[in-house]
């Protein structure tokens, strides 16, 4: 079984920065994408970052410029460094894994964190 855990939300006010991570544990030899979505209040789930592990990235637009997406292969680890946060920033985030290889089998779908708070006051 795989699990994501994810740390680094917070309360911050507008303009701040906040650092998440995301880290997978359980039997994983590699892990295609790793990424972030969140969901605020009344609206639907949404892709923030994701990358691919061999570095390619894809960012929402109203994120571009502000957030940054890396990830530790070594670790299995993937981190959302923030930027410039925006009230419309806050919401529940939500790490995302797929095309995660065991080294003998491949874990069919797609594995979520439990999600962290993020709150940007104005």
């Amino acid at each position: 079984q795989v699990q994501l855990v994810e740390s680094g939300g917070g309360l911050v006010q507008a303009g701040g920065s906040l650092r998440l991570s995301c880290a997978a544990s359980g039997s994983i030899f590699s892990i295609n994408v790793m990424g972030w979505y969140r969901q605020a209040p009344g609206k639907q789930r949404e892709l923030v970052a994701t990358m691919a592990r061999g570095g390619s990235t894809a960012y929402a637009d109203s994120v571009k410029g502000r957030f940054t997406i890396s990830r530790d292969n070594t670790k299995n680890t993937v981190y959302l460094q923030m930027n410039s946060l925006k009230p419309e920033d806050t919401a529940v985030y939500y790490c995302n894994a797929r095309g995660i290889y065991s080294g003998t089998f491949d874990y069919t779908g797609e594995y979520w964190g439990q999600g962290t708070q993020v709150t940007v006051s104005s």
